[in-house]
């Protein structure tokens, strides 16, 4: 296959480039991908951008990911078309009485939620989002906060989808007999995910200040505006003057999601399947919708997911340009000569955590990379959890930090505002982290 070598940075760096410039997040994306057809063969973009779409779409991740987020967004549109949402809202408002209360809850309820980064995204920014309203809280700063508590959380636990998809790895590497086992030993260094998952309370409470955007964006929500401007939220919205129906009918479809997610080996798709028949039979025991209202609000819900997925499938399209370029063997190759086995745990992670921010990737790049980084680090004798903790904190670093990454994307929408808002107010708070847990790994390393 052709190399590309520094060249096959150029895609990933036009996408960045131009997503700062227009703050928006699919055309970006497109650009990117079109610039690397071009690369690859000028003669070729249609027809090898069309394979490439096709197989994108065909692919099985794909389409999991188009109907769990679509069906999420049926059930999350139904729970506040039938009131459940402000049943849950009125519940809670009961019992927060402050402004950081409101953000702790938040961050709480993340770390309870902690089976899947989907579930935790989707459904604790719905339950919180005219809570934080009601407090001045900007819709970005709730973003922030359910974000730093999906995948970084995720991975802290050994049961939830990112543990089981890593030990899996692991074994399939022949590094250890015991994926979970290997897995289990390796959270206490997974220092990105400990670290963001701590500043959320500092931010919360107020002992970590707002930072540039999310500066703009608090300023803006004291205001009276908490929704960003030419932000839709309506599909999802809350109605007010809704009576409210009994509490249940919130908390039975989301325990039914959470129980049924863990009782099918965390699958989530079978999980909100399950939650929406829940929801359904509620409505109808209850005459809470007409039939027609039913499925028209399933339908608007589903829709209303439609941008969200539109960007995925625009950053797993850039991914399998970057592949064909050679990307992630490229930057592996030019860190290679700098991985001593003090260095090589901090240098897996800054390597890792660019490849995975730049690709989009935050699975399958370590199904690449790990082949290449675990024998280089038995052959240097290295703390091989330490090891493993940092390409895992890399990947979680990547879903908390890339503005086209499914888990940046779900919080942004869940929580009502635009990918490109969410993520640049909580670049710098991910930053903090990133530079925080490098210098961990390096200290860590030398001892």
């Amino acid at each position: 296959m052709e190399t590309y070598g520094a060249w096959s940075l150029i895609p990933t760096l036009v996408v960045l480039g131009m997503a700062l410039l227009t703050r928006r997040t699919i055309e970006s994306l497109l650009a990117g991908t079109v610039v690397g057809l071009l690369m690859v063969d000028p003669t070729t973009v249609i027809t090898q951008g069309s394979d490439i779409l096709l197989g994108v779409l065909g692919n099985d991740t794909v389409t999991w990911i188009i109907l769990v987020c679509g069906l999420f967004g049926s059930l999350i549109a139904l729970l506040v078309k039938t009131g459940g949402v402000l049943s849950f809202g009125d519940v809670m408002t009961r019992r927060i009485h402050r402004k950081h209360h409101s953000l702790l809850t938040t961050w709480v309820l993340g770390l309870v939620i902690f089976v899947d980064d989907y579930l935790n995204a989707l459904t604790i920014s719905a339950s919180m989002k005219k809570i934080t309203d009601r407090f001045g809280i900007s819709r970005e700063k709730l973003a922030y906060i359910v974000d730093s508590t999906a995948a970084p959380v995720c991975i802290l636990v050994p049961f939830s989808t990112w543990a089981v998809f890593f030990a899996g790895l692991l074994e399939e590497n022949n590094v250890t007999g015991n994926g979970m086992g290997l897995y289990i030993e390796a959270i206490p260094y997974m220092f990105y995910a400990w670290v963001a998952a701590a500043i959320v309370p500092l931010v919360a409470l107020g002992w970590m200040p707002d930072i540039g955007p999310m500066k703009t964006a608090e300023a803006r929500a004291a205001g009276g505006q908490p929704l960003p401007s030419g932000v839709d939220d309506s599909t999802l919205e809350v109605d007010e003057d809704k009576p409210r129906p009994h509490l249940l009918n919130f908390l039975l479809p989301i325990a039914t999601l959470i129980f049924f997610t863990w009782y099918f080996d965390i699958d989530i798709l079978r999980g909100v399947i399950v939650a929406l028949v829940v929801t359904l039979v509620l409505i109808g025991a209850q005459r809470l919708l007409s039939f027609h209202e039913t499925f028209d609000t399933a339908l608007d819900g589903f829709k209303a997911m439609l941008m969200p997925l539109g960007t995925l499938v625009a950053g797993f399209t850039l991914k399998e340009v970057n592949d064909v370029l050679g990307l992630t063997d490229f930057v592996i190759a030019a860190v290679e000569p700098l991985m001593t086995s003090g260095l090589l745990p901090a240098v897996v992670f800054v390597t890792m955590a660019f490849l995975a921010f730049a690709t989009g990737s935050f699975w399958g790049l370590f199904a690449v990379a790990m082949p290449i980084v675990l024998p280089l680090a038995e052959s240097m004798n290295a703390n091989m959890p330490l090891v493993v903790g940092a390409l895992i904190s890399a990947s979680a670093f990547g879903s908390h930090a890339c503005f086209y990454g499914d888990s940046t994307v779900l919080s942004a929408q869940g929580s009502g505002c635009t990918p490109m808002a969410h993520a640049l107010t909580q670049l710098p708070y991910v930053l903090i982290a990133a530079a925080l847990a490098t210098g961990i790994f390096l200290v860590v390393g030398y001892l």
